[in-house]
């Protein structure tokens, strides 16, 4: 009997044998029933073709194999396809979400808030360096969501905490000014250089705390000015707290949004923080949307610009020195003046005074009387260099 062969080929995801003297093919997973001895070895000889590649099975795995068919030896099953291969996709980039933060206010809506601030910080700048007559910057330093229990473990204590109301809206809102500019301010109002300064870990005295609310007293009144574009709203201080840890005002995880400014003055430094809880600016948030911010920017800056500024320095108080005219005299001289002595100068009775303001030359008039008081009417601009 001549030898039999069988070839297994690979294709269509399963193998398939097949014997010289049989007509129906053997699969692939009849082999995997086999006993060990009757399984495939790897003493097979290789043979290939241009297509395919086959192995020779000896006589004794061919008998095992064909034995195996004729007793039913073998469960035929159905032939498995291999599984598709998977599409591999692009994968999209994932935010990272806080459920103890939820963002409440859109960017375009904290852009809007910011935008408003920046004029307030403006405006407020403007007022304190004419009321404390020295160069006060103001700016917008950080914008942000927090939670009510992260903004109020930001702050030092003691600090000077002021509870404010917005009427018409409802709840409450904080600023907060560091003792860092707080002090420096108060010793400016005094009469002090800020060089040595010492800042005090206490809080304010009655007598301090009086000095800065007056500077509270108008940063108010300009935050309604800056407000008044997205809400005429009335702010009021309602209590004063050195500990901010003793005020609650919001829930410890309620939103809040805080505008934080940075204040400078000569070489000293410090900051300013204003609270708004979510709950008190959502009815007017529709109005911080883009179309209405828009509308906001469409005025023009140039005549706000000059509205701002002549609103600032018209309250600013300025030393005038009416100069009637000038001239020398001995320190013997000097001590021997008496009342209804005459001094004597070199310039003429009809001519104008001059008026300093500053002690720069602005302007020139005629003295007078104005009812009880001696007055100067100004008559003309006064040259630069214009003798006294």
């Amino acid at each position: 009997m001549a030898p039999q062969v069988v070839h297994y080929s690979r294709g269509g995801g399963f193998v398939q044998f097949k014997a010289a003297n049989q007509k129906s093919p053997v699969r692939a997973d009849l082999v995997q029933s086999l006993t060990p001895a009757a399984r495939l070895s790897s003493r097979g000889r290789a043979y290939s073709d241009n297509k395919a590649m086959a192995d020779v099975l000896d006589q004794s795995e061919i008998d095992a194999l064909l034995a195996a068919v004729e007793t039913g030896g073998v469960e035929t099953t159905e032939p498995v396809a291999s599984p598709p291969t998977p599409i591999l996709r692009q994968q999209k980039d994932v935010a990272l979400y806080d459920f103890k933060r939820p963002e409440r206010v859109s960017k375009e809506q904290m852009r809007a808030l910011e935008g408003i601030h920046e004029t307030f910080a403006r405006n407020f700048g403007a007022f304190l360096s004419g009321f404390l007559r020295t160069i006060v910057e103001i700016r917008v330093a950080t914008a942000e969501q927090l939670t009510y229990s992260e903004f109020i473990h930001s702050l030092p204590n003691p600090t000077n905490f002021n509870l404010l109301t917005a009427e018409p809206l409802e709840g409450q809102m904080c600023l907060e000014l560091s003792p860092l500019i707080i002090y420096p301010i108060i010793d400016r109002l005094l009469g002090g250089s800020n060089s040595e300064l010492f800042i005090p870990q206490r809080p304010l005295t009655l007598i301090e705390q009086r000095l800065v609310g007056r500077i509270i007293e108008r940063a108010l009144r300009v935050l309604e000015e800056s407000w008044a574009e997205l809400h005429e709203v009335k702010f009021k201080i309602v209590e004063v707290e050195s500990n901010p840890h003793l005020v609650q005002i919001v829930a410890p995880n309620e939103v809040v949004v805080v505008l934080g400014f940075e204040i400078k003055m000569g070489g000293r430094a410090g900051t300013m923080s204003l609270c708004i809880p979510f709950n008190v600016i959502e009815p007017v948030m529709n109005k911080l949307l883009a179309q209405g911010w828009l509308a906001y920017q469409r005025r023009s800056p140039a005549e706000d610009r000059s509205e701002d500024i002549a609103r600032a320095i018209s309250a600013t108080q300025v030393n005038v020195v009416g100069y009637l005219a000038e001239t020398t005299i001995t320190v013997g001289e000097l001590l021997t003046l008496q009342p209804g002595d005459i001094i004597q100068t070199a310039k003429p009775v009809d001519h104008d005074i001059i008026l300093q303001i500053e002690g720069q030359n602005k302007f020139a008039g005629r003295i007078g009387r104005h009812k009880e008081n001696i007055a100067v009417k100004v008559t003309r601009m006064a040259e630069v260099e214009e003798l006294l």
